[in-house]
Protein backbone atom coordinates (compact mmCIF):
# COMPACT_ATOMS: atom_id res chain seq x y z
CA UNK A 1 0.00 0.00 0.00
CA UNK A 2 2.47 2.55 0.65
CA UNK A 3 4.70 1.81 -2.52
CA UNK A 4 1.53 2.47 -4.14
CA UNK A 5 0.27 5.85 -2.18
CA UNK A 6 4.62 7.16 -2.76
CA UNK A 7 3.55 6.67 -6.73
CA UNK A 8 0.91 9.06 -6.86
CA UNK A 9 1.92 11.28 -3.90
CA UNK A 10 1.42 15.11 -5.65
CA UNK A 11 1.96 16.00 -2.03
CA UNK A 12 1.46 15.07 1.63
CA UNK A 13 -2.51 16.04 1.62
CA UNK A 14 -2.98 14.05 -1.65
CA UNK A 15 -1.11 10.70 -0.41
CA UNK A 16 -3.03 10.99 3.06
CA UNK A 17 -6.42 11.15 1.26
CA UNK A 18 -5.44 8.31 -1.02
CA UNK A 19 -4.41 6.08 1.51
CA UNK A 20 -7.34 6.82 3.41
CA UNK A 21 -9.86 5.95 0.32
CA UNK A 22 -7.64 2.76 -0.15
CA UNK A 23 -8.42 1.96 3.54
CA UNK A 24 -12.16 1.84 3.17
CA UNK A 25 -11.75 -0.06 -0.52
CA UNK A 26 -9.95 -2.87 1.95
CA UNK A 27 -12.99 -2.88 4.10
CA UNK A 28 -16.56 -4.85 3.75
CA UNK A 29 -19.37 -3.19 3.74
CA UNK A 30 -21.82 -3.93 6.20
CA UNK A 31 -24.13 -6.00 3.91
CA UNK A 32 -21.18 -7.75 2.35
CA UNK A 33 -19.95 -9.13 5.93
CA UNK A 34 -23.60 -9.70 6.73
CA UNK A 35 -23.96 -11.62 3.36
CA UNK A 36 -21.17 -13.63 4.29
CA UNK A 37 -21.50 -14.54 7.50
CA UNK A 38 -25.31 -16.08 7.25
CA UNK A 39 -24.59 -17.81 4.59
CA UNK A 40 -23.80 -20.35 6.90
CA UNK A 41 -26.45 -20.21 8.68
CA UNK A 42 -30.36 -22.39 7.86
CA UNK A 43 -32.68 -23.55 10.55
CA UNK A 44 -31.79 -26.14 13.34
CA UNK A 45 -33.75 -29.29 12.96
CA UNK A 46 -36.96 -29.94 15.02
CA UNK A 47 -37.68 -31.09 18.60
CA UNK A 48 -40.67 -31.81 19.95
CA UNK A 49 -41.78 -29.66 23.25
CA UNK A 50 -44.35 -29.41 25.70
CA UNK A 51 -47.15 -27.16 24.65
CA UNK A 52 -45.88 -24.58 27.51
CA UNK A 53 -42.64 -24.95 26.88
CA UNK A 54 -42.95 -24.34 23.39
CA UNK A 55 -43.91 -20.49 23.49
CA UNK A 56 -41.82 -18.10 21.85
CA UNK A 57 -40.65 -21.02 18.98
CA UNK A 58 -41.56 -21.71 15.42
CA UNK A 59 -43.75 -24.52 14.62
CA UNK A 60 -41.59 -26.77 12.79
CA UNK A 61 -44.23 -28.72 10.72
CA UNK A 62 -47.85 -27.97 9.93
CA UNK A 63 -50.32 -28.34 12.07
CA UNK A 64 -53.97 -29.78 10.76
CA UNK A 65 -57.05 -30.22 13.01
CA UNK A 66 -57.75 -33.88 13.82
CA UNK A 67 -61.07 -32.96 14.74
CA UNK A 68 -63.88 -30.22 14.05
CA UNK A 69 -63.86 -27.67 16.10
CA UNK A 70 -66.09 -27.15 18.16
CA UNK A 71 -66.77 -31.55 18.28
CA UNK A 72 -70.34 -30.80 18.21
CA UNK A 73 -73.40 -27.77 17.60
CA UNK A 74 -73.57 -26.23 21.07
CA UNK A 75 -75.32 -23.02 22.60
CA UNK A 76 -74.15 -19.84 22.58
CA UNK A 77 -76.42 -18.70 25.55
CA UNK A 78 -77.88 -19.73 28.46
CA UNK A 79 -81.78 -20.09 27.54
CA UNK A 80 -83.93 -22.77 25.74
CA UNK A 81 -83.25 -25.46 22.96
CA UNK A 82 -86.37 -25.70 20.18
CA UNK A 83 -87.66 -26.08 16.90
CA UNK A 84 -87.81 -22.83 15.31
CA UNK A 85 -91.13 -23.57 13.30
CA UNK A 86 -92.23 -23.71 16.79
CA UNK A 87 -91.92 -19.87 17.52
CA UNK A 88 -92.75 -18.52 14.44
CA UNK A 89 -94.59 -14.87 15.29
CA UNK A 90 -93.72 -15.14 18.93
CA UNK A 91 -93.62 -12.18 20.57
CA UNK A 92 -94.64 -10.86 23.72
CA UNK A 93 -98.20 -10.11 23.25
CA UNK A 94 -98.69 -13.53 21.66
CA UNK A 95 -95.75 -15.63 23.22
CA UNK A 96 -95.92 -19.38 22.36
CA UNK A 97 -96.25 -22.07 25.52
CA UNK A 98 -93.98 -25.37 25.02
CA UNK A 99 -93.48 -27.60 27.12
CA UNK A 100 -90.25 -27.92 29.28
CA UNK A 101 -89.05 -31.40 29.01
CA UNK A 102 -85.66 -31.34 30.31
CA UNK A 103 -81.77 -29.81 30.91
CA UNK A 104 -78.67 -30.11 29.32
CA UNK A 105 -75.79 -28.20 31.19
CA UNK A 106 -72.19 -27.73 29.10
CA UNK A 107 -70.28 -31.46 29.04
CA UNK A 108 -73.58 -33.42 29.36
CA UNK A 109 -74.75 -35.60 26.35
CA UNK A 110 -78.32 -34.74 25.65
CA UNK A 111 -80.79 -37.58 25.85
CA UNK A 112 -84.29 -36.41 24.99
CA UNK A 113 -85.07 -35.25 21.75
CA UNK A 114 -87.09 -31.91 20.77
CA UNK A 115 -90.29 -32.94 19.44
CA UNK A 116 -93.18 -30.46 18.17
CA UNK A 117 -94.12 -27.92 20.91
CA UNK A 118 -91.50 -28.83 23.19
CA UNK A 119 -88.06 -27.18 24.97
CA UNK A 120 -85.09 -28.04 26.68
CA UNK A 121 -83.19 -25.52 28.98
CA UNK A 122 -79.69 -25.34 27.86
CA UNK A 123 -76.71 -23.85 29.25
CA UNK A 124 -73.82 -21.93 27.05
CA UNK A 125 -71.54 -24.47 25.70
CA UNK A 126 -73.61 -27.71 26.16
CA UNK A 127 -74.44 -29.48 23.31
CA UNK A 128 -77.66 -29.01 21.32
CA UNK A 129 -79.75 -31.88 21.75
CA UNK A 130 -81.51 -33.73 18.96
CA UNK A 131 -84.60 -32.20 16.86
CA UNK A 132 -83.32 -28.40 18.04
CA UNK A 133 -81.93 -25.82 15.33
CA UNK A 134 -82.59 -22.30 17.68
CA UNK A 135 -81.71 -21.45 21.01
CA UNK A 136 -83.60 -18.88 22.77
CA UNK A 137 -82.33 -16.74 25.76
CA UNK A 138 -84.28 -16.43 29.04
CA UNK A 139 -84.67 -13.00 28.57
CA UNK A 140 -86.91 -13.46 25.97
CA UNK A 141 -89.02 -16.00 28.05
CA UNK A 142 -91.10 -15.92 30.96
CA UNK A 143 -88.85 -17.81 33.09
CA UNK A 144 -87.71 -15.14 35.15
CA UNK A 145 -91.32 -14.21 36.11
CA UNK A 146 -92.32 -17.95 36.41
CA UNK A 147 -89.05 -18.63 38.93
CA UNK A 148 -90.64 -14.83 40.68
CA UNK A 149 -94.22 -16.46 41.48
CA UNK A 150 -92.49 -19.68 42.05
CA UNK A 151 -94.02 -21.44 39.38
CA UNK A 152 -92.67 -24.90 37.93
CA UNK A 153 -90.68 -24.56 35.10
CA UNK A 154 -93.11 -27.45 33.94
CA UNK A 155 -93.38 -25.04 30.73
CA UNK A 156 -92.39 -21.83 29.07
CA UNK A 157 -93.69 -18.85 26.81
CA UNK A 158 -91.65 -18.00 24.37
CA UNK A 159 -91.57 -14.29 23.52
CA UNK A 160 -89.65 -13.89 20.15
CA UNK A 161 -89.18 -15.16 16.93
CA UNK A 162 -85.76 -15.50 16.12
CA UNK A 163 -83.99 -16.38 12.94
CA UNK A 164 -83.12 -20.39 12.56
CA UNK A 165 -80.07 -20.95 13.76
CA UNK A 166 -79.96 -18.28 16.23
CA UNK A 167 -77.10 -19.00 19.32
CA UNK A 168 -76.61 -22.19 17.59
CA UNK A 169 -72.80 -22.84 17.34
CA UNK A 170 -72.10 -25.47 14.52
CA UNK A 171 -70.35 -28.21 14.53
CA UNK A 172 -66.77 -27.23 12.76
CA UNK A 173 -67.73 -23.36 12.98
CA UNK A 174 -64.09 -22.44 13.73
CA UNK A 175 -62.27 -25.24 12.26
CA UNK A 176 -62.82 -28.26 10.08
CA UNK A 177 -61.13 -32.06 10.53
CA UNK A 178 -58.50 -32.01 8.20
CA UNK A 179 -58.32 -28.10 7.75
CA UNK A 180 -54.70 -26.59 8.09
CA UNK A 181 -54.71 -24.39 11.51
CA UNK A 182 -51.08 -22.96 11.47
CA UNK A 183 -48.39 -23.04 8.96
CA UNK A 184 -44.71 -24.25 9.53
CA UNK A 185 -42.95 -21.27 10.69
CA UNK A 186 -45.19 -19.83 12.68
CA UNK A 187 -43.86 -18.33 15.85
CA UNK A 188 -45.91 -19.44 18.85
CA UNK A 189 -47.84 -17.10 20.79
CA UNK A 190 -50.48 -17.38 23.63
CA UNK A 191 -52.83 -17.97 20.61
CA UNK A 192 -51.49 -20.77 18.74
CA UNK A 193 -50.61 -22.50 22.33
CA UNK A 194 -54.63 -22.30 22.71
CA UNK A 195 -55.64 -23.16 19.46
CA UNK A 196 -53.32 -26.43 20.08
CA UNK A 197 -54.54 -27.09 23.33
CA UNK A 198 -58.42 -27.00 21.47
CA UNK A 199 -57.27 -29.69 19.44
CA UNK A 200 -55.84 -31.33 21.95
CA UNK A 201 -51.82 -31.52 21.06
CA UNK A 202 -50.13 -31.90 24.43
CA UNK A 203 -46.96 -31.25 22.59
CA UNK A 204 -45.54 -29.57 19.14
CA UNK A 205 -42.57 -29.83 17.19
CA UNK A 206 -40.57 -27.00 16.69
CA UNK A 207 -37.16 -25.81 15.87
CA UNK A 208 -34.82 -26.15 18.54
CA UNK A 209 -32.89 -23.24 19.94
CA UNK A 210 -29.49 -22.99 19.64
CA UNK A 211 -27.10 -23.33 22.01
CA UNK A 212 -24.20 -20.65 21.57
CA UNK A 213 -20.88 -21.09 23.46
CA UNK A 214 -19.59 -17.71 24.70
CA UNK A 215 -15.65 -16.91 25.00
CA UNK A 216 -14.05 -14.03 26.60
CA UNK A 217 -10.33 -13.51 25.91
CA UNK A 218 -7.49 -11.89 27.26
CA UNK A 219 -5.41 -11.27 30.73
CA UNK A 220 -6.66 -8.47 31.60
CA UNK A 221 -10.34 -9.85 32.24
CA UNK A 222 -11.52 -10.35 36.01
CA UNK A 223 -14.90 -12.70 36.68
CA UNK A 224 -17.93 -10.61 37.52
CA UNK A 225 -17.97 -12.01 41.65
CA UNK A 226 -14.10 -11.82 42.29
CA UNK A 227 -12.09 -9.10 43.67
CA UNK A 228 -10.93 -6.49 40.81
CA UNK A 229 -7.22 -6.79 40.76
CA UNK A 230 -4.83 -3.79 39.89
CA UNK A 231 -4.87 -3.88 36.33
CA UNK A 232 -7.91 -5.94 35.83
CA UNK A 233 -11.15 -4.98 34.55
CA UNK A 234 -14.16 -7.25 35.30
CA UNK A 235 -15.79 -9.49 32.08
CA UNK A 236 -19.00 -7.37 31.11
CA UNK A 237 -18.94 -8.64 27.50
CA UNK A 238 -19.62 -12.42 28.23
CA UNK A 239 -22.79 -10.91 30.79
CA UNK A 240 -23.53 -8.54 27.66
CA UNK A 241 -23.81 -11.18 24.98
CA UNK A 242 -25.50 -14.05 27.39
CA UNK A 243 -28.33 -11.82 27.98
CA UNK A 244 -28.13 -10.70 24.51
CA UNK A 245 -28.52 -14.30 23.45
CA UNK A 246 -30.98 -15.21 25.79
CA UNK A 247 -33.05 -12.26 24.55
CA UNK A 248 -33.47 -13.53 21.10
CA UNK A 249 -33.89 -17.00 22.05
CA UNK A 250 -30.47 -18.73 22.30
CA UNK A 251 -29.07 -21.24 24.56
CA UNK A 252 -26.13 -19.21 26.21
CA UNK A 253 -23.09 -22.05 27.15
CA UNK A 254 -20.52 -19.53 29.64
CA UNK A 255 -17.04 -20.87 28.29
CA UNK A 256 -15.33 -18.11 30.63
CA UNK A 257 -11.89 -16.09 29.85
CA UNK A 258 -9.16 -17.77 27.91
CA UNK A 259 -6.09 -16.46 28.96
CA UNK A 260 -3.56 -15.17 26.30
CA UNK A 261 -1.75 -18.30 25.80
CA UNK A 262 -2.28 -21.25 23.73
CA UNK A 263 -3.31 -24.43 25.71
CA UNK A 264 -5.99 -22.22 27.53
CA UNK A 265 -7.45 -21.05 24.29
CA UNK A 266 -7.23 -24.58 22.94
CA UNK A 267 -8.90 -26.08 25.74
CA UNK A 268 -11.80 -23.73 25.96
CA UNK A 269 -12.67 -24.04 22.26
CA UNK A 270 -12.61 -27.84 22.05
CA UNK A 271 -15.29 -27.20 24.89
CA UNK A 272 -17.44 -25.19 22.45
CA UNK A 273 -17.44 -27.94 19.36
CA UNK A 274 -20.84 -29.12 20.97
CA UNK A 275 -22.62 -26.20 20.66
CA UNK A 276 -24.52 -24.16 17.28
CA UNK A 277 -22.22 -20.76 17.09
CA UNK A 278 -19.27 -19.99 19.10
CA UNK A 279 -18.86 -15.67 19.79
CA UNK A 280 -15.28 -14.74 20.78
CA UNK A 281 -15.14 -11.20 22.35
CA UNK A 282 -11.74 -9.35 21.85
CA UNK A 283 -8.22 -11.00 20.11
CA UNK A 284 -9.26 -10.03 16.52
CA UNK A 285 -8.29 -6.41 15.60
CA UNK A 286 -4.99 -5.81 14.16
CA UNK A 287 -3.49 -4.34 17.58
CA UNK A 288 -3.97 -7.21 19.09
CA UNK A 289 -1.66 -10.45 20.36
CA UNK A 290 -1.81 -12.31 17.69
CA UNK A 291 -2.37 -15.94 19.67
CA UNK A 292 -6.09 -15.42 19.49
CA UNK A 293 -6.27 -15.40 15.45
CA UNK A 294 -3.06 -17.90 15.11
CA UNK A 295 -5.18 -20.60 17.41
CA UNK A 296 -8.33 -19.44 15.48
CA UNK A 297 -6.72 -20.19 12.05
CA UNK A 298 -4.81 -23.21 13.09
CA UNK A 299 -8.55 -24.93 14.90
CA UNK A 300 -10.21 -23.92 11.80
CA UNK A 301 -10.77 -22.10 8.91
CA UNK A 302 -11.15 -18.15 9.45
CA UNK A 303 -11.25 -14.49 7.52
CA UNK A 304 -10.51 -11.53 10.01
CA UNK A 305 -12.30 -8.44 8.72
CA UNK A 306 -12.69 -4.74 8.80
CA UNK A 307 -15.82 -3.65 8.45
CA UNK A 308 -16.85 0.02 7.33
CA UNK A 309 -18.78 0.21 10.60
CA UNK A 310 -18.51 2.08 13.62
CA UNK A 311 -18.35 0.74 16.11
CA UNK A 312 -17.33 -3.10 15.88
CA UNK A 313 -15.14 -2.15 13.19
CA UNK A 314 -12.61 -5.43 13.42
CA UNK A 315 -14.46 -8.75 13.12
CA UNK A 316 -14.02 -12.25 12.27
CA UNK A 317 -15.93 -15.29 11.05
CA UNK A 318 -15.41 -18.75 10.14
CA UNK A 319 -15.65 -22.57 11.06
CA UNK A 320 -13.77 -24.29 13.94
CA UNK A 321 -12.98 -27.87 12.62
CA UNK A 322 -14.50 -30.79 14.74
CA UNK A 323 -13.67 -34.13 14.65
CA UNK A 324 -17.18 -35.35 16.05
CA UNK A 325 -19.29 -33.60 13.46
CA UNK A 326 -20.03 -30.73 11.28
CA UNK A 327 -17.86 -27.30 11.81
CA UNK A 328 -18.81 -24.87 14.22
CA UNK A 329 -19.57 -21.44 13.14
CA UNK A 330 -17.23 -18.89 15.10
CA UNK A 331 -17.62 -15.46 15.41
CA UNK A 332 -15.10 -13.22 16.80
CA UNK A 333 -16.36 -9.57 18.18
CA UNK A 334 -14.45 -6.58 18.88
CA UNK A 335 -13.14 -6.36 22.43
CA UNK A 336 -14.73 -3.01 23.51
CA UNK A 337 -18.13 -4.02 25.28
CA UNK A 338 -20.50 -1.30 22.69
CA UNK A 339 -18.76 -2.41 19.89
CA UNK A 340 -19.09 -5.98 20.78
CA UNK A 341 -23.12 -5.33 21.37
CA UNK A 342 -23.36 -3.51 18.16
CA UNK A 343 -21.53 -6.37 15.94
CA UNK A 344 -23.91 -8.75 18.20
CA UNK A 345 -26.95 -6.79 16.28
CA UNK A 346 -25.89 -6.72 13.19
CA UNK A 347 -24.53 -10.23 12.46
CA UNK A 348 -25.01 -12.51 15.94
CA UNK A 349 -28.56 -12.12 16.56
CA UNK A 350 -29.72 -12.42 12.99
CA UNK A 351 -27.86 -15.58 12.89
CA UNK A 352 -29.63 -17.20 15.97
CA UNK A 353 -32.99 -16.44 14.92
CA UNK A 354 -32.09 -17.73 11.52
CA UNK A 355 -31.14 -20.87 13.19
CA UNK A 356 -34.25 -20.70 15.07
CA UNK A 357 -36.61 -20.32 11.94
CA UNK A 358 -37.72 -16.76 12.62
CA UNK A 359 -38.43 -14.86 9.69
CA UNK A 360 -38.29 -10.76 9.92
CA UNK A 361 -34.42 -10.96 10.96
CA UNK A 362 -33.62 -7.18 11.37
CA UNK A 363 -34.89 -5.14 13.75
CA UNK A 364 -37.71 -2.97 13.12
CA UNK A 365 -36.72 0.72 11.40
CA UNK A 366 -38.15 4.10 11.95
CA UNK A 367 -37.62 7.21 10.43
CA UNK A 368 -37.27 9.95 13.01
CA UNK A 369 -35.34 13.97 13.51
CA UNK A 370 -32.31 14.06 15.22
CA UNK A 371 -31.62 16.44 17.74
CA UNK A 372 -27.89 16.22 18.10
CA UNK A 373 -25.42 15.75 15.48
CA UNK A 374 -23.88 12.63 14.74
CA UNK A 375 -20.22 12.77 13.65
CA UNK A 376 -18.59 11.01 11.04
CA UNK A 377 -14.62 11.16 11.66
CA UNK A 378 -13.07 8.53 8.84
CA UNK A 379 -16.21 7.36 6.27
CA UNK A 380 -17.68 4.20 8.04
CA UNK A 381 -21.19 3.89 8.63
CA UNK A 382 -21.80 5.20 11.96
CA UNK A 383 -24.36 3.31 14.48
CA UNK A 384 -25.06 5.95 17.26
CA UNK A 385 -26.56 5.23 20.45
CA UNK A 386 -29.56 7.18 20.74
CA UNK A 387 -32.98 7.51 23.13
CA UNK A 388 -35.64 7.56 21.05
CA UNK A 389 -39.54 8.72 22.09
CA UNK A 390 -42.43 9.41 19.71
CA UNK A 391 -44.54 12.76 20.10
CA UNK A 392 -47.36 14.11 18.04
CA UNK A 393 -46.54 11.23 15.39
CA UNK A 394 -43.17 12.12 15.00
CA UNK A 395 -39.90 9.97 15.90
CA UNK A 396 -37.24 12.23 18.14
CA UNK A 397 -33.86 10.49 18.81
CA UNK A 398 -31.68 12.21 21.30
CA UNK A 399 -27.84 10.59 21.30
CA UNK A 400 -27.84 8.76 24.42
CA UNK A 401 -23.94 10.34 25.82
CA UNK A 402 -20.18 10.14 24.80
CA UNK A 403 -20.30 7.78 21.95
CA UNK A 404 -16.93 6.14 22.60
CA UNK A 405 -17.07 2.43 21.98
CA UNK A 406 -16.14 1.41 25.65
CA UNK A 407 -19.04 3.55 26.99
CA UNK A 408 -21.33 1.41 28.23
CA UNK A 409 -23.39 3.53 29.98
CA UNK A 410 -24.87 4.85 26.87
CA UNK A 411 -25.51 1.59 25.32
CA UNK A 412 -27.89 1.15 28.32
CA UNK A 413 -29.60 4.76 27.97
CA UNK A 414 -30.00 4.09 24.05
CA UNK A 415 -33.36 2.14 23.21
CA UNK A 416 -32.19 2.88 19.11
CA UNK A 417 -29.15 2.95 16.63
CA UNK A 418 -29.46 6.01 14.53
CA UNK A 419 -27.49 5.34 11.03
CA UNK A 420 -25.29 8.47 9.45
CA UNK A 421 -23.93 6.84 6.17
CA UNK A 422 -20.75 6.52 4.95
CA UNK A 423 -20.74 9.36 2.62
CA UNK A 424 -21.84 12.02 5.31
CA UNK A 425 -19.43 13.55 7.29
CA UNK A 426 -22.15 14.68 9.96
CA UNK A 427 -25.79 14.26 10.89
CA UNK A 428 -26.92 17.56 12.10
CA UNK A 429 -29.64 18.23 14.62
CA UNK A 430 -32.55 18.59 13.24
CA UNK A 431 -32.07 16.21 10.10
CA UNK A 432 -33.95 13.10 9.56
CA UNK A 433 -32.15 10.00 9.93
CA UNK A 434 -32.99 6.34 9.90
CA UNK A 435 -33.00 4.90 13.46
CA UNK A 436 -32.68 1.07 14.12
CA UNK A 437 -34.92 0.54 17.45
CA UNK A 438 -32.93 -1.79 20.21
CA UNK A 439 -36.42 -1.36 22.04
CA UNK A 440 -39.97 -0.53 21.69
CA UNK A 441 -41.78 -0.47 25.21
CA UNK A 442 -44.21 2.10 26.36
CA UNK A 443 -41.79 4.86 26.91
CA UNK A 444 -41.29 4.89 23.37
CA UNK A 445 -45.00 6.42 22.65
CA UNK A 446 -45.62 9.19 25.05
Amino acid sequence: MNSHIQHHAGDAEAAHQHGHRHNQQDMLSVEEAYQRIMASFSPLEPVEMPLLEALGHVLAVDISAPLDLPPSANSGMDGYAVRREDIVDASEDAPRMLKVIGLVAAGQVPTQTVLPATAVRIMTGATIPSGADTVVPFEETDEIARKAAGDPLEEVAIMADLPYGCNVRPAGEDVRQGQLVLDRGTVIRPAEVGVMASLGLGSVPVVRSPVVAILATGDELSEIGHSLEPAKIYDSNSASVAASVIECGGIPKMLGIARDNIEDLRSKLEAALDSDLVITSAGVSKGDYDIVKDVLTQRGDMNFWSVRMRPAKPLAFGHLNNPKGRPVPLLGLPGNPVSAMVAFEMFARPAIRTMLGRGRLPRPVVEGVLTGPIHNADGRRVYARVEVERRNGTYYAKPAGPQGSNILTSMSRANGLAICPENLATKRAGERVRIIMLDWNEEVDL
